[in-house]
């Protein structure tokens, strides 16, 4: 009597398929990790693929280089969400200092609260060894996200709600850089402090928000007849 060809490998392809498709943000993960706990220098594409629990051969499969890897960790942790910045920039509908507000928080939680907060000062500390890494993190961070921000500015001097004089590079970096100060801060000397920088991120955001505003926001026109 012959027997029935056993059918247990289908139910394993759609897991394999599932894991297969999960595999780059595995990597990307892996790599984050490793990249901000060694740097990018000391970090070997063996380690990435050991925590990521593939090989190497796999690995490659996906980024053809250390530098490619790098590159997509960037793309996917801070070109996206300035992206999405942009998006929440064209569609928001209310005050541009709520806006400001907004940006500032959402960036805050995809960004600082998590490990992609690391990925600044890896490259403070490394861009001068790597400065092909350093022109691809200027064209795909810093410009978006200078842009991002002034047009943001831009809107406001639209609306008449800050001054028409502002200028809008400067004051978008008097904007970004305590944001990443507090990044800086993270992954550095504030683990080995006692009294660190702030204990609560968003209250400093929010405060430092206020004190922007205060400096840019456009004065009321007086009423006809007084001084």
């Amino acid at each position: 009597m012959s027997s029935i060809p056993s059918d247990s490998s289908t139910p394993a392809e759609p897991s394999r398929r599932r894991r297969k498709e999960a595999r780059p943000q595995e990597l990307l993960d892996a790599a984050l990790d490793l990249f901000v706990e060694k740097g990018f220098a000391a970090t070997k594409i063996d380690d990435v693929a050991a925590r990521a629990g593939v090989s190497k051969g796999t690995l490659y499969l996906y980024f053809p280089s250390k530098e490619e890897l790098l590159k997509a960790v960037i793309r996917h942790n801070l070109s996206l969400t300035i992206e999405q910045g942009d998006d929440v920039v064209a569609n928001f509908e209310g005050s541009t200092a709520e806006l400001m507000q907004v940006v500032a928080g959402v960036w805050w939680e995809r960004v600082g609260e998590t490990q992609a907060s690391g990925i600044f000062k890896l490259i403070l500390t490394e861009a001068r060894n790597f400065p092909d890494l350093a022109q691809f993190y200027d064209a795909e961070v810093i410009e978006p996200g200078q842009r991002l921000i002034t047009r943001l500015l831009q809107r406001g001097v639209d609306r008449g709600e800050f001054r028409p004089t502002l200028h809008l590079l400067d004051t978008a970096h008097s904007f970004i850089f305590p944001l990443l100060m507090l990044c800086l801060h993270k992954h550095s000397i504030g683990p080995c402090l006692v009294h660190g920088l702030t204990n609560d991120p968003r209250r400093f955001i929010a405060h430092h928000i206020e004190l922007l505003l205060k400096g840019v926001t456009a004065e009321p026109v007086p009423a006809p007849g007084t001084s």
